[in-house]
């Protein structure tokens, strides 16, 4: 009997005497291909938690994936002198079943004498990470799949300082796991936990708190007073967590006139109106972008279901939609943040931003405009927020703004992740700026492209499902291991970074190009391996062309042309 099967039977033991899920696993029988699927493996938790496909089996989303997860976090709190009565704040968004996971997850560290702080209702992933902080608790989890599509959920572990699980504390997890068994977890009654203490529901007043953080955010508050009765912003959450904080810290900044997009404003796990939930792509927007045109709004706002990513559409001049990339909103944000800093006379001396290695070197030409001292980490944002740790305890440096060209951004540091709800009112407030010069916030992009020249980037996700997908991923890395690059389209590598030789590891390529960049990397939550690649010239047809050579050059090179 092969290891998948093995497996399988063991779930047909481990679900008897449930009839719902007996029916689900014997369904498989008559689909080998999804049976192995579903058991050729575990779903493996990192630094980014745990992510899959909602089902049963062991590479699979369910009550027992997270139980057994809630265990290993149970173990690692209680390692930690006052961590089980410092607790555990849970958050959850409005994907399928995250209501259900975010209970089982609370009741389960309740049975391990663990104190669980769960919301009543979803949120974003920045209110989760502001409570650990503002509550003190030693950890968080976030039942969430962020921007995937609507059969995934997640698990996203944060630790004290707000950020998510550093790599050494995610590893003690991992390690824990291989001695816990799938039907080990077992929930405490919820009135029971309550009667003990160990499960409370987290009060109103810490909302309060996070709006009012984010309140203090606001670059010129006077600005948005003066022109937020004149914007007009049509917003969409896409059936997720943004829509009560972000209309709510609009309206109190000042910024009158917004129109939520009504077919995407209720929570709906199934995401109806939309391929995939996701700002990044421009068919989510349709809805939005149609809403936009009919009011001659000046932008469109989109957040994903746990409202960290914000994606943005203008109206040009022309009556025609532009969407914004991750990159242009950052380097506009940026930008306003440290030329109205400097204009106020409130930028510090030792001021510094942050960005992912994939993202704009456009940051580079901004930060040394403003003297800001720019840093470069790896991909995921627990990088930005262990940076701004960093400048805490050394002093160092004052973050002013960290971002990734995946549409996250960050300027404050109550919250230690990507906050959507923080970069919509940075958003709107620059747009607010833009507005009584005349201008847009493509305007405001095309400003800086003649100032610091013009800057693209480009993204290509190269899908690689199941066991043969992570083998050929793996084969893909190792061969431009063996064989370094020496060429990427038209330009010669000047240098090539193996982030597996550094600290943090990580497996990613980088290279510096003689105009531009190219780096490739394997995702650590889809089946994706992914290229990037950053160009920079004279005109958009320039750097579009060499964008078009250095990905054609990069997929040739990795065999997936």
């Amino acid at each position: 009997m092969n290891t998948s099967m093995q497996e399988y039977q063991n779930w047909l033991a481990l679900t008897a005497g449930n009839a719902q899920e007996q029916e689900e696993l014997r369904a498989l029988e008559s689909d080998p291909a999804e049976l192995e699927d579903r058991f050729y493996r575990e779903l493996s938790f990192g630094t980014a938690g745990m992510r899959g496909v909602l089902g049963l089996g062991s590479n699979r989303m369910n009550r027992y994936t997270v139980g057994r997860v809630t265990l290993a976090l149970a173990a690692l709190v209680k390692e930690h002198e006052g961590g089980a009565g410092r607790g555990v704040a849970i958050g959850y968004d409005s994907r399928n079943f995250s209501q259900e996971f975010a209970r089982e997850t609370a009741l389960i560290l309740a049975s391990q004498g663990v104190k669980a702080y769960l919301f009543d209702s979803l949120r974003p992933v920045p209110v989760l990470s502001f409570t650990v902080r503002h509550l003190h608790c030693l950890a968080g989890v976030v039942i969430t799949a962020s921007h995937n599509p609507s059969k995934y959920n997640g698990y996203k572990v944060y630790w004290e300082d707000g950020g998510q699980l550093p790599p050494d504390r995610a590893a003690v997890i991992t390690g824990r796991l291989s001695g816990i068994g799938y039907g080990d977890a077992r929930p405490m009654d919820e009135a029971e936990a309550r009667e003990k203490g160990l499960l409370v529901t987290i009060p109103p007043e810490v909302d309060d708190a996070y709006i009012a953080a984010v309140k203090k955010l606001a670059v010129n508050p006077e600005l948005t007073r003066e022109m937020g009765r004149t914007l007009k912003i049509v917003y969409t959450p896409l059936h997720g967590s943004g829509n009560l904080p972000v209309r709510r810290v609009l309206r109190e900044i000042g910024v009158e006139n917004v129109f939520v997009v009504p077919e995407q404003e209720l929570p709906d796990g199934n995401f109806p109106t939309v391929r995939v939930p996701n700002p990044e792509e421009k068919d989510a927007f349709n809805l939005a972008v149609a809403m936009q045109k009919k009011l001659g709004a000046d932008l469109c706002v989109g957040t994903d279901p746990d409202c960290d990513r914000v994606g943005v559409a203008c109206l040009t001049e022309s009556g025609e939609v532009r969407l914004l990339t991750g990159n242009q909103i950052g380097c506009v944000l940026l930008h306003y943040i440290l030329s109205q800093k400097k204009a106020l006379g409130t930028l510090p001396g030792n001021a510094a931003a942050v960005k992912s290695i994939v993202s704009t070197e456009m940051a580079r030409a901004i930060c040394q405009d403003f003297d800001t001292e720019l840093f470069d980490v790896l991909t995921g944002f627990k990088f930005i927020a262990e940076k701004i740790q960093q400048f805490e305890e050394t002093g160092s440096n004052t973050f002013e703004f960290g971002f990734e060209e995946s549409y996250g951004f960050l300027s404050g540091t109550d919250v230690r992740d990507k906050d959507g709800v923080n970069a919509v009112m940075l958003i709107a407030e620059a747009a607010c700026f833009y507005k009584k010069q005349g201008m847009t916030l493509v305007d405001a992009i095309e400003a800086l492209y003649k100032q610091y020249g013009v800057f693209g980037e480009r993204t290509v996700s190269i899908t690689l499902p199941g066991k043969d997908g992570v083998e050929k991923m793996q084969k893909i890395m190792r061969a431009l291991r063996e064989a370094p690059l020496t060429q990427v389209g038209p330009s010669r590598v000047m240098r090539t970074r193996d982030y597996l030789m550094s600290q943090p590891k990580s497996d990613v390529l980088y290279y510096t190009l003689e105009q531009g960049w190219a780096c490739v990397r394997p995702s650590g939550t889809e089946p994706k391996i992914k290229i990037y690649a950053g160009a920079v010239s004279d005109s958009h047809e320039q750097t579009d062309a060499l964008l078009e050579a250095y990905v054609a050059s990069m997929r040739k090179a990795m065999g997936v042309d």
